[in-house]
């Protein structure tokens, strides 16, 4: 194996950074419970409080309005459920609808009864039919609905039409929860930037630690009842449990670090994410790249090549020295067919091939050309073994 090792797989997590780790031993030193009256208690409540604000920042909303889950996974589940009121409107939701490409999260974590489920389709491209969107709303008449959207797919890096959904959503007294975990701290996911209602992001795609998330409501007077999470009624009730105050801190110092250079890293990632296609596709004009033709993260890019496995593939590019994926890390770590392609019309030996190569701060633009030589060593070799075989 080879001692030089690049890490590109920033989708399923990215490693903790300087800052937040720094915070989180700072955190670890604090004894106090955040729900405790004297000083030591006031100081844990005093970082989580300030944590809260930093992590606002990534929405655009106030600190209030942005409550502490364990994770993106905890925020879906609490958060897709029929028992939401927004703008004074109280009234269960009868429809949840979900765009076909979503997380396993959105996809088997909500609380609506299976059948009150209705799937949207994607185009070829991966972006959701807005057209088949409007005709679904026509069909429900007067039902309330709620849409499930990525702001961007985790798959494919392909980002989705949040801002219209949601104006089809609300012209038709629905509302859009939008999850930004993919997007969060690569684009800008503040309320008014997405226009969504609600939107829930994770600290560990972002440098934070693992096992802390975060939903935000765009109003203030959003309420979900009941929670799913209850006991002692921290974070305003809508979440109990005493709180991971260092998993808290964090978040917020990786929200603060990841917002100072957002934009010059992702230009930087995009060059680099085309640099490899080019490469790549240089060396096999068969080799297909999902979502091409749609705006994408700058730093994701998923392919694949038809009589290459994904399998076969990952565990020789892992042994060139590369870390990379076949697609969604959300599960047993098996190689599974991809429901996000299968929904772009993908399916057979390309579907089987698909790899995800996702960029974050530790990587380089020699990280890129020694992996465009690296697929094109181990991609040549199985293609000569299944001629030999042939």
């Amino acid at each position: 194996m080879s001692l030089l090792r690049s890490y590109m797989d920033y989708n399923a997590t990215a490693p903790l950074s300087a800052p937040a780790r720094q915070a989180m031993l700072a955190a670890l030193d604090l004894p106090g419970n955040a729900s405790s009256v004297h000083s030591e208690g006031r100081a844990a409540r005093a970082l989580i409080e300030r944590a809260r604000g930093e992590v606002a920042a990534l929405v655009g909303v106030p600190s209030a309005q942005v409550t502490f889950t364990a994770g993106g996974t905890e925020a879906a589940n609490t958060v897709l459920t029929p028992h939401v009121s927004l703008r004074g409107d109280s009234r269960p939701f009868d429809w949840l609808l979900v765009a076909a490409g979503e997380h396993p999260c959105v996809l088997q974590g909500h609380r609506f009864p299976a059948d009150r489920v209705r799937l949207v389709p994607l185009t070829a491209d991966g972006v959701l039919d807005l057209t088949a969107l409007e005709r679904e709303l026509d069909s429900l008449g007067e039902a309330r609905a709620m849409l499930a959207l990525q702001a961007a797919n985790n798959e494919t890096g392909v980002l989705q039409p949040v801002r219209e959904a949601t104006q089809l959503m609300q012209a038709h007294n629905g509302i859009l929860v939008c999850d930004a975990v993919q997007a969060a701290g690569r684009i800008d996911i503040s309320a008014d930037a997405l226009g969504a209602d609600i939107i829930f992001a994770s600290a560990h795609k972002l440098g934070g630690p693992k096992g802390v998330g975060m939903l935000a409501f765009a109003a203030a007077s959003t309420h979900i009842s009941p929670a799913m999470v209850r006991g002692g009624g921290q974070e305003r009730g809508l979440r109990a449990g005493t709180e991971n105050i260092a998993a808290i801190a964090g978040f917020g110092a990786a929200v603060v670090s990841a917002l100072a250079d957002r934009d010059a890293q992702m230009a930087s990632f995009r060059q680099w994410r085309d640099r490899l296609e080019s490469g790549l596709t240089a060396m096999f004009p068969d080799l297909v790249v999902f979502g091409a033709a749609a705006p994408r993260l700058g730093n994701t890019s998923a392919f694949a090549l038809a009589d290459a496995p994904a399998e076969t593939l990952l565990i020789a590019l892992d042994l060139e020295g590369f870390a990379v994926s076949s697609g969604s890390a959300c599960s047993s770590g098996k190689v599974q067919p991809s429901h996000v392609l299968a929904a772009m019309g993908v399916t057979g030996d390309l579907a089987k091939g698909a790899l995800r190569v996702s960029l974050g701060p530790g990587n380089t633009i020699d990280d890129v050309d020694r992996f465009v030589a690296a697929f094109g060593k181990v991609a040549n070799g199985i293609r000569a073994r299944r001629k030999r075989a042939a």
